[in-house]
């Protein structure tokens, strides 16, 4: 079953069927695994039961949060599952490994069947679910937390470890009793993954999550579901959708008395005008944003990054007002350095800050680098948006120092990402949009179409990552 049909329908299948889509299992398989499980003590038994609830790989700690119960005690769960392991799970080397180098398994779909209609038989399917629910939130909370704390890696590295389990968490559907019950856990869950959708480019999944759980959701919508829902609206490329978002998230903050997301919104809005070419109203709502945060935000953009919001705003128009604004970053960033790490993501866009202000100035090579760690940044990240913006603000720059071949390819491989991730009605940021008009100025003037489609073409073969290594 497609995941979009999975996400909208009903939860009328069978266990195996909601837990198998996609994944057909044959009847010698199942008849394997069902032999496999009669051979099983009462404990392993129960514990591969309680296991099928788990979507993706899953570690020791998250075996005992989800399946300890009073038939089976939170003491005894490692020994179990030390005895069912080789019975009915196989071992996982993550991509995404955490820090303490424990084992992590998973569950392979026959023995996945087996388990939940076990566990259904048994009357104890609801109850686990909930119970993996539950940490499906302390798990998206944990990880907000760590991109707060400047654990920004550590964070994204989490949340995709544990994406496919959170993401059935998302889908209120996938809830016991009935989706409006679990609609509250499912939009924190998204929530709290802010930053996943917005600085790590999920833009599109985030967007998609997000609306399914609140279009079930009954009561008040929270004000930082509506922030975000407006913030992947403009990531989009949408800002005609974020506005009224934006008010309506406005309304919700001072109803629910939500100081700290007044200041979110304050930064978005400065977004959106930014994003519209309107440099003086951004300027003056990043001002306000900054007014409004406090000096350790416990959740959503840091103050460097807003600092950096109002530098690229006043970095064509105010060039020194823009180094001080950037100054001041570094100086909140020197603040934090006691008790955090870095904000990766406030520093790819001081990259492109510096690199708009050196080149006003005339010093092209060092504004090309700063454009190209800004581009290796956001690439690190997975930032499309910003990935896409500054290889166009690397190609001005190769322009004006005569490498046009380079220049083309950025510009191929930047079409490439945006067309590989965003939909075809998107349209980039008004600042983005000016570094991409005088590049292509001056392209068209030096070289003939044939030799600009080649170069585009090339270009978008090799690829970004292929072209942030070349110096």
């Amino acid at each position: 079953m497609p995941e979009s049909t999975r996400m909208a329908g009903a939860t009328t299948e069978s266990p195996e069927s909601e837990l198998l889509w996609g994944e057909p299992v044959s009847p010698d398989q199942l008849a394997a695994a069902e032999q496999g499980y009669e051979s099983c003590g009462a404990a392993e038994r129960l514990l591969w039961e309680r296991l099928s609830v788990f979507e993706g790989a899953f570690g020791r700690e998250a075996v005992q949060e989800v399946c300890a119960s009073g038939t089976l005690p939170s003491g005894e769960i490692q020994t179990v599952l030390d005895r069912l392991s080789p019975l009915a799970l196989l071992p996982v080397d993550d991509l995404f490994d955490g820090e303490d180098g424990a084992p992590r398994y998973w569950m392979p779909h026959p023995m996945r069947a087996v388990g939940a209609r076990r566990l259904t038989a048994r009357g104890d399917r609801w109850a686990v679910l909930l119970h993996h629910r539950r940490w499906c939130v302390k798990l998206a909370r944990q990880a907000a937390d760590w991109w707060q704390s400047g654990r920004q890696v550590d964070a994204r590295n989490l949340a995709l470890r544990e994406l496919p389990d959170l993401a059935a968490a998302m889908d209120p559907t996938t809830a016991p009793l009935s989706p409006s019950a679990e609609a509250d856990t499912s939009v924190e869950i998204a929530v709290s993954l802010w930053f996943l959708w917005v600085a790590c480019g999920r833009v599109a999944e985030g967007r998609t999550r997000l609306r399914h759980a609140l279009s079930l959701h009954f009561g008040p919508t929270p004000a930082r579901a509506l922030w975000l829902a407006a913030y992947l609206e403009l990531e989009s490329g949408r800002p005609e959708d974020a506005d009224p978002l934006l008010v309506q998230a406005w309304a919700a903050a001072v109803r629910d008395g939500d100081d700290r997301c007044l200041g979110m919104l304050a930064h978005l809005r400065g977004a959106t005008a930014l994003f519209q070419g309107r440099t003086r109203e951004a300027a003056a709502e990043f001002r306000e944003a900054l007014a409004l945060m406090e000096e350790r935000p416990e959740f959503g953009p840091s103050r460097e990054l807003c600092w950096v919001a109002l530098a690229l705003t006043l970095s064509r128009t105010d060039p020194e007002a823009a180094q001080e604004a950037l100054d001041q970053a570094v100086l909140d960033t020197a603040a934090r350095r006691a008790w955090t790490g870095r904000d990766l993501w406030a520093d790819a866009w001081a990259h492109h800050a510096r690199a708009e202000l050196l080149s006003w100035d005339g010093e092209r090579e060092r504004a090309a680098e700063h454009a190209r760690r800004a581009l290796r940044a956001h690439l690190f990240l997975g930032t499309a948006v910003g990935a896409a913006c500054a290889a166009e603000l690397l190609a001005q720059m190769r322009v004006m120092v005569g490498r046009m071949t380079s220049a083309a390819h950025l510009l191929g491989a930047a079409d490439l990402l945006r067309a590989s991730v965003f939909e075809e009605t998107y349209r980039p940021a008004e600042y983005c949009a000016t570094s991409r008009d005088r590049s292509e100025t001056l392209l068209r003037g030096l070289l003939d179409d044939r030799e600009l489609r080649r170069a585009y073409e090339e270009g978008a073969r090799l690829g970004l990552f292929a072209l942030a290594g070349e110096e």
